[in-house]
């Protein structure tokens, strides 16, 4: 039986794994067609390339329909609840780097820290007669993240588009969302909270929970390892 390797099957993210694994000896390549979603691996025997949206990932790792994947931390960590229980990080890869982050508009000069957005949300919610808005993608993160800092008084709009917009939009009035270089953030006049730092994203290869894995891809397993760490 052969191991089933998933990474993102379009884009920068995947040029960028191609190029990582090519560099430890282990080429990935993408079959003929665009539309296939498979391709060949050489280097190393035993391993089936599979080509999946970088969102697929971490839940198809989870359901044993492959059994590595590269994919986002921070999509792990979001779409998987107790995602270190069900797949385990085999290498950061050192690309794909983005913070998961708070940020509000620069008008609101008093609010600088988590607490002080505790503060305006109870006085938000006092004021208008409903929860202060925070859009964004990533429900369980931000979730978790504000009740572990003890932010309440918020409602967590979903945010499918473009998520800073949705402050001069009047649809949010805060938001959590992914940067890399702040840049968006501040042309959509928005300050990210001094410690408003959810999660240091970047490209990681894992493994799922080897659970009914045969003797055959555990040795598969052991001889990639010693490829990328060696």
């Amino acid at each position: 039986m052969t191991l089933k390797l998933g990474v993102p099957s379009k884009g920068r993210l995947m040029d960028k794994t191609f190029d990582w694994f090519a560099a430890r000896g282990v080429i990935l390549r993408k079959s003929g067609s665009d539309r296939e979603y498979a391709g060949a691996v050489e280097g190393i025997d035993g391993i089936e390339l599979v080509l999946l949206s970088a969102g697929e990932i971490p839940r198809e790792l989870d359901a044993g329909r492959i059994h590595l994947g590269v994919t986002g931390s921070d999509l792990v960590r979001e779409k998987l609840s107790g995602w270190d229980q069900r797949v385990v990080e085999i290498a950061k890869m050192g690309f794909g780097g983005a913070d998961l982050i708070i940020a509000v508009p620069n008008a609101w000069i008093d609010v600088d820290t988590l607490d002080d957005l505790d503060a305006v949300a109870a006085a938000f919610r006092a004021n208008h007669g409903f929860r202060l808005r925070i859009a964004t993608k990533y429900h369980r993160l931000v979730r978790d993240f504000l009740r572990e800092n003890g932010v309440a008084d918020y409602q967590l709009i979903d945010s499918q588009g473009a998520t800073e917009g949705t402050i001069r939009n009047e649809t949010a009035e805060a938001v959590a969302d992914i940067t890399s270089t702040g840049e968006t953030l501040r042309a959509n006049g928005l300050k990210i909270l001094s410690d408003g730092m959810i999660h240091s994203s970047q490209a990681t290869l894992f493994r799922g929970r080897r659970h009914g894995w045969s003797q055959e891809q555990r040795n598969t397993l052991k001889a990639l390892d010693e490829k990328l760490t060696g």
